[in-house]
């Protein structure tokens, strides 16, 4: 069953994400669509809502803490030489239609808009496939337009002085458990390892569940992951690494993020085998 604003995604006619388009959130939380609950094909939901370490963190979508000085990520922003700032500076992504809309996906359009008006125009586009009787793969992919006469970047804490934290983009909140997840890629494990670093995919693996994230064009795999497994778990695709991301009047960026979501704790060589399966369908 769907409503309007809460498309159900489904794999093999099993439930695996709820999509929220018209979120009634306050300002601060930069309010924004949102896939929640995820889960696994045995049900195990592997997203948060607004967890109480960091009310802004909204399950599975795109949230970028600094455009053109607004901030789209939710929270305090941080300020050069200053920290992290209670600014009002808080945009919002709305929800304007639907291009396309299947049990298995749907085409978006967004727009983001704070107190200077519209400045990007997404579209957004999202498909769950299923890969075998244990995992699914949701497919992301994002188009960022500059519909502004001048000239944008996209910035993070990290360009803006807070080093390691370059957060923005694609970003998925994971489930919080009494255990610490595992974190690896093919060559590295461990959050400072791991965090900041490049690799064509990324496992964060729960105690009953694993996610596998692999960027799915050559400009996704050029961005660094952003990876917090000690603090919260969460795993980012980050737009704004060491430098802001100019997006000139009319360009547009593109980003395709591949997502394994599986049962069980997965090993380098099945959450690389699901990956190759994924990214290739």
């Amino acid at each position: 069953m769907t409503t309007n604003d809460s498309p159900v995604l489904r794999v093999a006619g099993r439930p695996v994400g709820r999509y929220i388009t018209r979120p009634e959130l306050p300002a601060r939380l930069s309010p924004r669509p949102y896939l929640h609950p995820v889960t696994t094909l045995a049900g195990t939901a592997v997203t948060e809502l607004s967890p109480a370490d960091h009310t802004h963190h909204l399950g599975v979508g795109v949230a970028v803490p600094d455009v053109e000085g607004h901030n789209f990520w939710g929270g305090r922003t941080y300020v050069r030489d200053q920290g992290p700032t209670e600014l009002g500076n808080h945009g919002a992504q709305r929800h304007t239609s639907f291009q396309l809309r299947d049990p298995d996906g749907f085409v978006e359009e967004l727009r983001w808009v704070a107190s200077g008006g519209e400045l990007l125009r997404e579209r957004r586009t999202v498909a769950a496939t299923e890969l075998t009787d244990t995992a699914w793969a949701l497919d992301f992919t994002f188009s960022l337009t500059n519909v502004t006469v001048g000239p944008l970047s996209i910035g993070s804490p990290a360009t803006n002085g807070r080093t390691g934290a370059a957060y923005g983009g694609f970003f998925w909140r994971a489930r919080k458990e009494h255990d610490t997840p595992h974190v690896f890629t093919a060559e590295r494990e461990g959050e400072p390892q791991v965090h900041g670093t490049r690799a064509d995919w990324l496992a964060l693996a729960g105690t009953t569940w694993t996610l596998v994230f692999a960027g799915a064009t050559a400009a996704t795999r050029r961005d660094p992951w952003f990876v917090r497994t000690a603090e919260y778990p969460g795993v980012g695709s980050s737009l704004a690494h060491t430098e802001r991301l100019p997006i000139p009047p009319g360009e547009t960026v593109v980003r395709r993020i591949v997502t394994v979501v599986a049962d069980g704790r997965l090993s380098r060589t099945e959450a690389a085998a699901l990956v190759r399966k994924a990214v290739s369908q």
